[in-house]
């Protein structure tokens, strides 16, 4: 079961001329599926994978599959440079895995939803493969404060970077306390490898369970995640070997599916998304590199711009508490359903997921507001957003980027059947949720093109990112959902209700 190791989030790119884009999304949509030789070298040369499938087929057969993939997945990751490219066996390693194939995309009518490999857990291996000499398996006890840190050292110090080694994420330890110890995690599927000698924490791989609905039929997954290697130890081919055990332990759990996402292209994505991003602290984004200054405009027009009002605009919007679970948990429910591919919540999961409870020593990681009529006294919205800083590497001012993301919302509009009611309610319930993150001292907002994302992104000043994030389902096919992006990889309203799932 894979990782979720390379998430994407990539910059704010400079925008297009004025005029550009809009020239270009107005060009015939049949012209993205004429693909030049040169191109096709180019997307051959960054997504390996694909180049090792269509080695093996016959020319025809290749250009076939070509024509029929959408554009959006053949063009993403093209801005990485390889620096987080994942150490994936160049690509071997997923012709022994149960995983959707990329020539599976060129007949999308003809697949079958379902497991793709029905295993027997009593035939599964009671003992994880061998290390290289000099390491050994471990699991990861995360109650312990020692361990804890060990983990949260590891991956401050050797997990993703941006490309130009501008940033580094930062996940304190009370994200990891959050993201990996939700309802019903399991110690065993907190995975490190040790240095036999120095007893050295120098790589994991860790999973939660949980449950996703792929078109109303529920399954059991384990989400994966942090799979994260010592630096130093990358040409040791690690990753195959922490994919494979992380997958033993979940198969002998009874768990035979999963869920995780990647910022490159690897067999096959189930969906697309596109990065956006809010500055809410303009100058310091662009002191930082993250933002840029657009031709012709100045640093005070750009920080006018990107201002907000301080006072929210919903009557009743206030911090999500104990009290408001079941009515949150009602709510999401039902708008989640409305998604091809979505999480399905316990009550439990909501608590965990939702509400902020002060704990001493314990930092803040979700933010979660609900809007409570003032004459009915019932939950119609709530939007929440998590905390998820970047480290600055070599910045002479600012050492730390705070970064908000925007989780799950949802809202009773959705159920009238009005889209412009919609549009209109999310405008005012995302505004809202930007001035809470800003008020919070957040330095930018982030987004995906998942949910209903498309209706607000653009009105609320999002400008998209150079990150890409697809979403991979392990041992489980089905036809490919849309991800808010059309061919061009440009937000598209016409898109949406593919994925309503939100990953870390």
């Amino acid at each position: 079961m894979p990782d979720s190791k390379d998430k994407g989030k990539g910059k704010a790119p400079q925008r297009p001329e004025e005029g550009e884009e809009a020239e270009a999304s107005n060009k015939s949509s049949s012209n993205t599926k004429k693909i030049s030789p040169k191109m096709i070298e180019s997307l051959m040369n960054m997504n390996p994978a694909l180049k090792n499938e269509l080695a093996s087929m016959d020319q025809d057969k290749a250009t076939q599959l070509l024509a029929n993939m959408d554009m959006s997945q053949l063009l993403t990751g093209l801005s990485l440079d390889g620096k987080n490219k994942k150490d994936m066996a160049s690509y071997k390693f997923w012709q022994t895995q149960p995983v959707p194939r990329f020539e599976d995309q060129a007949n999308q009518k003809a697949i079958t939803q379902g497991p793709i490999k029905i295993i027997n857990p009593d035939e599964v291996s009671r003992t994880p493969d061998a290390l290289v000499e000099g390491f050994e398996w471990c699991t990861l006890d995360l109650t312990d404060p020692e361990e804890l840190k060990e983990l949260y050292e590891l991956l401050n110090n050797h997990y993703v970077e941006d490309d130009n080694a501008m940033f580094r994420f930062s996940y304190s330890q009370s994200f990891l306390h959050w993201a990996l110890m939700s309802p019903g995690w399991k110690k065993e599927w907190h995975v490190g490898v040790r240095a036999t000698k120095s007893r050295k924490l120098v790589a994991s791989i860790c999973g939660v369970p949980t449950e996703i609905r792929v078109r109303n039929q529920k399954i059991k997954v384990t989400e994966i995640n942090f799979l994260c290697i010592h630096k130093k130890l990358r040409s040791k081919r690690l990753t195959p070997v922490l994919i494979k055990e992380i997958t033993r332990r979940c198969y002998i759990n009874g768990i035979f599916q999963a869920i995780y996402t990647g910022g490159v292209v690897l067999p096959t994505p189930v969906s697309s998304c596109r990065y956006y991003h809010r500055p809410l602290d303009w100058l310091k984004l662009y002191e930082v590199g993250f933002s840029f200054l657009p031709h012709g405009s100045t640093k005070a027009r750009q920080i006018t711009k990107n201002q907000l009002p301080e006072a929210t605009a919903l009557p009743g919007l206030r911090p999500m508490e104990v009290k408001d679970i079941d009515a949150v948990y009602d709510l999401l429910e039902r708008y989640m359903q409305r998604f091809q591919l979505n999480q399905a919540f316990t009550r439990e999961e909501i608590e965990h997921w939702f509400v902020y409870k002060k704990t001493e020593g314990k930092d803040q990681v979700v933010w979660t507001y609900v809007v409570e009529d003032p004459q009915t006294h019932k939950i119609t919205d709530f939007v929440s957003f998590y905390n998820l800083e970047s480290t600055v590497i070599n910045n002479p001012k600012h050492d730390t980027v705070r970064a908000a993301y925007l989780y799950y919302y949802a809202t009773e509009t959705a159920f009238t059947g009005d889209e412009k009611a919609l549009k209109k309610r999310l405008l005012v319930l995302i505004n809202d949720g930007l001035i809470c993150a800003k008020n919070a001292k957040f330095d930018v907002f982030n987004a995906l093109t998942l949910h209903d994302n498309p209706l607000f992104l653009e009105q609320l000043k999002f400008g998209a990112g150079d990150g890409q994030l697809h979403f991979y389902l392990y041992n489980y096919r089905a036809a490919p959902v849309p991800g808010g992006i059309n061919d061009k990889n440009q937000l598209d309203e016409k898109k949406m209700g593919g994925v309503g799932i939100v990953m870390l």
